[in-house]
């Protein structure tokens, strides 16, 4: 025998019914009587078509459900009419990043071992004579190979993937901007920074912030989490470059561009510091999300906390 209110579950599970039309020829595509694990029944009507490539939404210019919405929660009837978009091929996390940090790592060395055809034959398979030019390339290539490292050891993805043509824009910025700052940074006319030893000296001091980006990647991954979402929000450990865990939000993002900038103060080129300018834009977007999640989420997150730049921003 069962109780009213499993009765009245099992009723409410027993009447739903999911109708999936192509959101432009209104066709049906497929007749659901379950509203659990919806994108699985449906990949399996459509294999081509699987869970991480479908956006269903209730109306064809809405917004797409997320996968942990369940159809009783929504505002429907005793039926639920879904519209299917397919989001084209999709990547997970670890190939995005991969494919995003080898590409300018190694195309950075071609400039830097000056390959024929890039620079003109005379200077070809040369190196520089300027002590920061082997500098800029040993920091830039010790930034993207400790990002491989964390993408495959450090960082912790969810289930979630990237489609695939926005992973080639991704790919084609990271590259583009690589192969633009090698190019000068290792052309056979490049001149050294104004202020020479002295300013490259400071600028590897500030570069030295990848040190603390790497413990704030260390100490989000010790949260204890479930999938995409955190119990408790991150704060300083014992180690020095948490700190700024009390300060800001997203303090792996403030290391990132202060690394950046010192990399720009010691290349003295304006494609590092303009690459430099547009990932603090993004990363700021980000660290805005983050930080607003954050405070929507715990009620007794520090309110003293700002996004990215503490006082500031």
């Amino acid at each position: 025998p069962l109780h009213w209110d499993s009765f009245f579950k099992l009723s409410i599970r027993l009447i739903l019914c999911v109708e999936i039309l192509d959101s432009k020829t209104k066709e049906q595509l497929c007749f659901l009587d379950k509203v659990s694990d919806i994108k699985s029944l449906f990949h399996k009507s459509y294999p081509k078509w699987y869970p991480a490539r479908q956006a269903l939404r209730l109306d064809p210019k809405g917004k797409a459900l997320r996968n942990d919405d369940l159809l009783q929660n929504l505002p429907v009837g005793t039926s639920a009419t879904l519209y299917f978009r397919d989001l084209g091929p999709q990547l997970g996390w670890t190939m995005v990043f991969l494919a995003e940090y080898i590409g300018p790592l190694l195309i950075y060395l071609l400039f830097y071992f000056r390959v024929p055809y890039i620079y003109n034959h005379k200077y070809t398979l040369t190196s520089s004579s300027h002590h920061v030019v082997n500098l800029a390339c040993a920091c830039h290539s010790f930034h993207y190979i400790k990002r491989l490292f964390e993408t495959i050891f450090v960082h912790r993805f969810s289930n979630g993937t990237m489609p695939l043509r926005a992973t080639l824009r991704n790919c084609a910025y990271y590259w583009g901007f690589a192969a633009w700052l090698a190019y000068y940074i290792n052309h056979p006319l490049y001149t050294p920074p104004s202020y020479g030893k002295t300013q490259v000296r400071y600028a590897l001091i500030i570069f030295l912030c990848e040190a603390g980006n790497f413990s704030v990647h260390w100490s989000l991954n010790s949260l204890k989490c479930e999938g995409a979402k955190c119990r408790r929000f991150p704060n300083p450990s014992k180690n020095p470059f948490t700190w700024l865990f009390f300060f800001v939000s997203c303090p792996n993002y403030t290391y990132e561009v202060g690394a950046w900038v010192g990399l720009s103060i010691m290349t003295q080129c304006v494609p590092v510091a303009l690459f430099t300018f547009l990932g603090f834009i993004q990363m700021s977007i980000w660290a805005k999300g983050k930080h607003k999640t954050y405070t929507r989420e715990f009620k007794d997150y520090p309110n003293f906390r700002m996004p990215i730049l503490p006082f500031i921003l």
